[in-house]
């Protein structure tokens, strides 16, 4: 029994998206895709270097692509500070005392929390917005008005 050129290019597009699978990075993936268009052009009857420069093309055009759109996407927030990764994130509090450090407590979701001022100045008691949460530290800014 014989591979034929496709059967190769589709177990190695298989291996990719294996390999893919178990790491996580999408870059494979698109790999896997030139690996893919390799294959379709060897259906299509080209030769191996004409298969090997699609596969080059169709491949490396890919990771180029993400790469560029990756780049030009804004940096991800921190997940301390993720509204997505925590719901606490922009909830309205109020603080009635602070101490000298501009820390202070305040009562949250049935329990007492330690309250940070992130803000320029000295704080003052009234609405603040959870803007982070370290621990069991809620970091706040004024709310606004």
């Amino acid at each position: 029994m014989t591979w034929s050129l496709a059967t190769g290019w589709w177990v190695a597009a298989g291996v990719l998206i294996a390999a893919e699978l178990a790491s996580g990075t999408f870059y494979l993936l698109m790999l896997a895709l030139g690996a893919a268009a390799a294959a379709l052009s060897a259906h299509l009857g080209l030769g191996f270097n004409a298969q090997l420069l699609v596969a080059a093309v169709v491949g490396g055009g890919a990771v180029a692509l993400w790469h560029w759109k990756r780049s030009r996407s804004p940096a991800p927030v921190a997940a301390d500070a993720n509204r997505d990764v925590n719901l606490d994130i922009g909830q309205h509090i109020q603080v009635n005392d602070w101490d000298a450090n501009g820390q202070g407590v305040t009562h949250y979701r049935g329990a007492q929390w330690t309250v940070r001022f992130a803000g320029r100045g000295l704080p003052q008691p009234g609405q603040y917005v959870i803007c982070r949460v370290e621990g069991s530290h809620l970091i706040v800014n004024r709310a606004p008005v």
